[in-house]
């Protein structure tokens, strides 16, 4: 069994205003996200399933086209290959989850 503290990981800013932590597990990538008021993630889509969960603060998150405001303790699952968004409403923090790993550029 392997254990990881994420305060000792490298902090990657992969998007202005996005400031995140990442490590991968056998099939999964993980990024734990700081992120900032205004800082936002532009439509895009990819092959892996993507989920979101809230911790603190709120984010517009879209998916397929349907738009919901997100806070903490929320979730939002992203199928593979279906367009999505976020826009920060407020300084927070979210854990993103991808299936099947994924390569994180800077990482």
């Amino acid at each position: 069994m392997s254990f990881i503290d994420t305060a000792t990981l490298n902090i990657v800013e992969r998007r202005s205003g996005w400031l995140g932590r990442f490590f991968d597990s056998g099939a999964m990538t993980f990024g734990h996200y700081e992120f900032r008021k205004g800082a936002d993630i532009h439509p895009h889509s990819h092959e892996q399933e993507e989920v979101w969960h809230i911790l603190e603060g709120e984010l517009q998150i879209t998916i397929g086209g349907q738009s919901v405001v997100a806070g903490p303790g929320f979730v939002g699952i992203v199928p593979p290959n279906v367009v999505h968004s976020v826009i920060a409403l407020s300084d927070g923090k979210a854990t993103v989850v991808d299936s099947p790993r994924r390569a994180i550029p800077g990482i």
